[in-house]
């Protein structure tokens, strides 16, 4: 039986999924808006550990077909250790149909095409990177690096053949610089279309929030200023109406954090899903109640 280090985070696809820790914590573990890993300190796991694991995991559940390697932040280990890492699974997992992980636009960079090719080939077949935003100015506010940055690492990723399941954010903006963040993102993901487009609603632990708050104004002065239900309801529009992507696009806001769930495939079901939002802004006793959102 596998014993985790805890704190254990996955994308909420991913619950019936068998998970492998090949790392532990987040070798970046500086956006100002997240607290999921700041318990821990960022490691690879000793593979002799990890083999362990997908040893005791293939006795439980041998016709496992999914797997999904943790912590946050397993594309930063050696493309190597990731090979072998790969190749155990394979020959664990007769079943074995794909393997996906959580990545950082730095460690998708980081590696050359040719290693994300070879990972590819060994069944890493998609990544979850967190764009949370095209905007230089709210990348530089929540220290994420760059709409650049953020194109070269899809980039990557796409030429490997990885699938990217991007999220982003609403409500980062906040009042003051919603249009800007929502313009910025549908800029982004309409150059570079991934696989899967997920929104997540902000939500901030109390002891995050000082350290967003100081880490947003800090770049110009502007403060930052919650968004209401009403408020990301016009986000989360805007970003559809400008949403023009030049191949097919998974869209879902169904994360348990957002206020309405949607679900649907751009640029086919746009006017569908605009139709449904806007029902929602005159009628939100649909919205999804506030005791039941969470990260």
């Amino acid at each position: 039986m596998i014993v985790y280090d805890m704190p254990l985070w996955r994308p909420p696809s991913e619950g019936p999924n068998l998970i492998i820790q090949a790392t532990l914590g987040c070798s970046f573990n500086a956006c100002t808006f997240c607290s999921m890993y700041k318990i821990k300190d960022y490691a690879t796991r000793p593979l002799s550990d990890i083999f362990a694991d997908i040893e005791d995991a293939a006795k439980d559940w041998p016709d496992a077909t999914r797997v999904f390697l943790a912590d946050g932040d397993a594309l930063a280990a050696p493309s190597d250790d990731l090979e072998q890492i790969l190749d155990k699974l394979i020959a664990s997992f007769p079943d074995l149909q794909r393997v996906t992980c959580y990545a950082t636009p730095q460690n998708l960079t980081k590696k050359s095409v040719d290693e994300l090719r070879r990972l590819r080939e060994k069944r890493l077949s998609m990544v979850y990177l967190g764009i949370e935003s095209g905007a230089d100015s709210m990348l530089k506010r929540i220290r994420k690096g760059s709409s650049k940055l953020m194109k070269n690492a899809m980039l990557a990723a796409d030429e490997a053949g990885i699938k990217i399941s991007a999220t982003v954010i609403l409500g980062l903006g906040g009042k003051a610089l919603w249009r800007e963040h929502i313009e910025g993102t549908a800029a982004l993901i309409n150059d570079i279309a991934p696989k899967f487009l997920s929104t997540l609603q902000l939500d901030l632990e109390s002891g995050q929030e000082p350290r967003f708050r100081e880490a947003f104004a800090k770049v110009d002065g502007t403060e930052f200023e919650w968004q209401d239900d009403v408020g990301i309801l016009q986000e989360l529009e805007y970003l559809l109406e400008l949403l023009e992507p030049t191949r097919g696009v998974i869209f879902r806001s169904n994360h348990a954090s957002n206020a309405l769930a949607l679900a649907g495939n751009l640029p086919r079901d746009s006017e569908g899903l605009l139709a449904q939002v806007r029902a929602a802004q005159n009628n939100t006793d649909v919205l999804r109640p506030q005791y039941l959102r969470g990260l």
